[in-house]
């Protein structure tokens, strides 16, 4: 009777310790949080996997040049073979609140982009276009304090599979520079 007590203390033991942090971490989990406070953070889900910029060289420009606005962000995650995403404007200005659609290169478009390199370290360059494009929204900007913060969605083409490469809960939140 008294090896009992012992065994109960043991299960008990046992299975009051198991460790929850052995759950595996949802992607959605690993992105940075959706800030406005200019924290220098840009991910996003590319096919359900986390892509998170770990980058020492962020980059986010916003600037009035011969009339026109130009925007661009890009996020670097060397861990995949899609290791730039970035969003970009030609000529167009930001509003915050306002939701974009990304479509191509062209003067007045919005468009995301990705950078991608092959087995062999050869690199191409995919944009968005009419057939596979997305969303940005403008969630700040503030050109007193140089944030600019938002979220997007789309789709790019691997140019060296022709895989769609999905884009999903994107977003960033990040200073600029003028």
């Amino acid at each position: 009777m008294k090896k009992l007590p012992i065994i109960i203390s043991i299960f008990l033991f046992v299975f009051t310790s198991c460790n929850k942090d052995d759950d595996p971490i949802a992607p959605i989990d690993q992105l940075p949080a959706a800030t406005q406070t200019g924290a220098g953070t840009f991910g996003c889900l590319v096919n359900g996997e986390p892509f998170v910029d770990n980058s020492d060289s962020f980059n986010c420009f916003y600037q009035f040049i011969d009339g026109g606005y130009y925007f661009g962000i890009t996020g670097t995650d060397e861990d995949y073979d899609l290791v730039d995403i970035g969003i970009f404007t030609n000529n167009q200005q930001l509003i915050e609140g306002q939701t974009y659609e990304l479509l191509d290169t062209t003067s007045g478009n919005i468009y995301g982009s990705g950078y991608f390199l092959n087995s062999t370290s050869i690199g191409m360059a995919a944009t968005t276009n009419e057939n596979n494009g997305g969303t940005l929204t403008i969630t700040k900007v503030d050109f007193e304090n140089f944030i600019v913060a938002g979220v997007f969605s789309f789709n790019l083409i691997n140019p060296f599979t022709g895989n769609i490469m999905e884009i999903r809960e994107g977003r960033f939140d990040s200073q600029f520079t003028q």
